[in-house]
């Protein structure tokens, strides 16, 4: 007999979803998607992050090429302009702790390049290797009872249509209404949290000039231990010759969508050096805002009864600060559990839809504790509740940690273990880890940033400020 699955969503988490679907003996695969997709690399509406910065992290991109065996991601992403940035050498960053050094000895990379050309590069690889139909529609509700879900409701142009299906799969992200179509088909009392910072994304291209191919990415962290808004910019190296500037402020401290008053927010960063490269760069385009950012927890795997044959993975199950750039990362973990649990029992096996529920959000808890972690720490936070005592114990640890990477290589390799979200948060609590917190940094702390005598002059050069 012939099987259907139905995904929701065309976004990373979306795809990843149909082909692993297709891989398990999915005879059909459609893909539902509100969004005419584009056919390159080029911004769709149904995504309000996707003008910013996005980093795929070493596990995400580890995760995503288990799940897309043989079309070879990194390489695919690589030749289409993204860039691999090593945590060790190829970064320059402030954190709250000071600056950190670049290390010779080997760490973990990450891959840097526009959302657009992320999701057209997974789509297209999808696509090509899978029997996977994408289908323009809006999902209204699902249909069946709360003891199984039999399909989707698609509001079309000529009026609704029901799509039925073996397995449903909302990858529907940020803007999901999961909560309300489980309501429609009997199944109450979802508990939900959402914890907001407030945070303000602000976001320019600019094109990259010339002798700064190769120059770091450039970040300034917010610092969450001062009792007021968190203020941040990034520059961060994208296909076609450009840098994506992208600067984040929290309530209180948001940053404006004019030129001049972005330019002007980068430099009266804790260090102007954002500031001082794209003052002299030429800027491609205007500055773009986003204030879709706080975190939402749907603890659906909470739920005393879960329908069969319906399950949620990525930002529709839980969506995080884009800040801590671990969103697609943690849809790629989600993805990967459903690819397990169809290996063992096959789409319409009883009680697999609650066990890849309860595995994606196991999946997610760890950025989920990061991210909330911090933003906690911010003033005017809403939503989350005051932190605990637990949750300060942790939080003055990690901060220690972050003191000793700054001249410590093995606190650093902690730090970029758990950013790459290669390894669990335990790592560090490890012997080694935490004797490297207790011991603090051996080397004396940098003044200024960790920069070559080349990359120095390239920022006199650029210099327009007048600082």
């Amino acid at each position: 007999m012939s099987r259907r699955a139905v995904v929701i969503g065309a976004g990373l988490s979306g795809m990843l979803a149909a082909a692993v679907l297709s891989a398990a003996g999915a005879d059909e695969v459609v893909v539902v998607d509100r969004d005419e997709l584009p056919d390159g690399p080029e911004h769709r509406r149904g995504l309000p992050q996707g003008r910013h910065a996005h980093l795929l992290m070493a596990g995400g991109l580890t995760a995503m090429e288990e799940l897309l065996e043989g079309a070879e991601l990194r390489k695919r992403l690589l030749a289409a302009g993204a860039h691999e940035i090593p945590l060790n050498s190829g970064m320059v960053a402030l954190t709250p702790e000071g600056w950190l050094r670049r290390w010779r000895r080997a760490g973990p990379s990450m891959l840097t390049c526009t959302r657009a050309l992320l999701d057209w590069v997974v789509r297209e690889a999808v696509l090509e290797r899978a029997p996977v139909r994408i289908r323009k529609a809006a999902v209204v509700g699902l249909t069946g009872s709360a003891g199984q879900v039999r399909g989707v409701r698609l509001a079309e142009p000529g009026g609704d249509t029901d799509l039925d299906a073996d397995l449903v799969v909302d990858a529907s992200g940020r803007g999901t209404r999961v909560v309300s179509w489980l309501d429609g088909i009997g199944v109450t009392g979802v508990r939900e949290q959402a914890v907001d910072s407030g945070l303000v994304n602000a976001s320019r291209l600019y094109r990259v000039p010339e002798g700064a191919e190769d120059f770091p990415l450039t970040i300034v962290q917010p610092n969450p231990y001062l009792g007021r808004a968190g203020r941040s910019a990034m520059i961060m190296p994208v296909e076609g010759g450009r840098w994506l500037v992208s600067c984040g402020g929290t309530r209180g401290g948001e940053p404006p969508a004019d030129p001049e008053g972005f330019l002007r927010y980068t430099l009266a960063l804790p260090d102007p050096i954002v500031g001082r490269l794209i003052s002299g760069a030429e800027p491609l385009g205007d500055v773009h805002l986003s204030r879709s950012t706080s975190n939402v927890r749907r603890y659906l795997e909470k739920l005393p009864a879960w329908p069969e044959r319906f399950v949620v993975l990525g930002d529709a199950l839980a969506t995080f600060n884009p800040a801590y750039g671990h969103g697609m990362s943690v849809a790629a973990f989600g993805a990967r559990v459903l690819s397990r649990e169809l290996t063992r029992g096959g789409m319409t096996a009883p009680g697999l839809a609650r066990r890849v529920v309860r595995g994606a959000a196991r999946a997610a808890e760890p950025a989920w504790s990061m991210a909330v972690g911090q933003d906690l720490l911010y003033p005017d936070v809403r939503g989350g509740g005051r932190p605990s005592p637990a949750d300060r114990l942790v939080s003055a640890y990690s901060r220690r940690m972050m003191r000793a990477a700054t001249g410590s290589f093995t606190a650093a390799s902690v730090m970029w273990d758990l950013m790459s979200l290669r390894t669990p948060p335990t790592r560090m609590f490890r012997p080694t880890a935490a004797l490297a917190a207790l011991t603090g940094p051996p080397l004396p702390p940098l003044t200024e940033p960790p920069l070559t005598d080349r990359e120095q002059a390239l920022v006199r050069q650029l210099d327009r400020s007048g600082l």
